[in-house]
């Protein structure tokens, strides 16, 4: 057994599509969203953005976003942790 405590997971969600307007968040086709993948921790997640934002980077429209799954799950956690 370790007596390092065991890090809490922090579900992150990557996830990206092509915009109908650059000026909002409003995808121009639901059905073509790419779900790139579900993280443990910020981390990970921001490469797995970071790789998928630079392969569409010639698609102006096209746009990747991180989403904190952990808040949605658990917002009582996360706010106590905010103070």
């Amino acid at each position: 057994m370790s007596d390092t405590p065991a890090r809490k997971q922090l579900l992150h969600l990557v996830f990206g599509g092509e915009l109908a307007r650059l000026e909002d968040v409003e995808f121009k086709d639901l059905a073509r969203l790419d779900i790139v993948g579900i993280y443990p921790d910020y981390a990970s997640a921001y490469a797995a953005w970071k790789a998928q934002a630079q392969k569409t980077v010639d698609n102006a429209q096209m746009r990747y976003f991180i989403v904190h799954l952990h808040r949605l799950l658990d917002p009582e956690t996360d706010m106590a942790r905010q103070r």
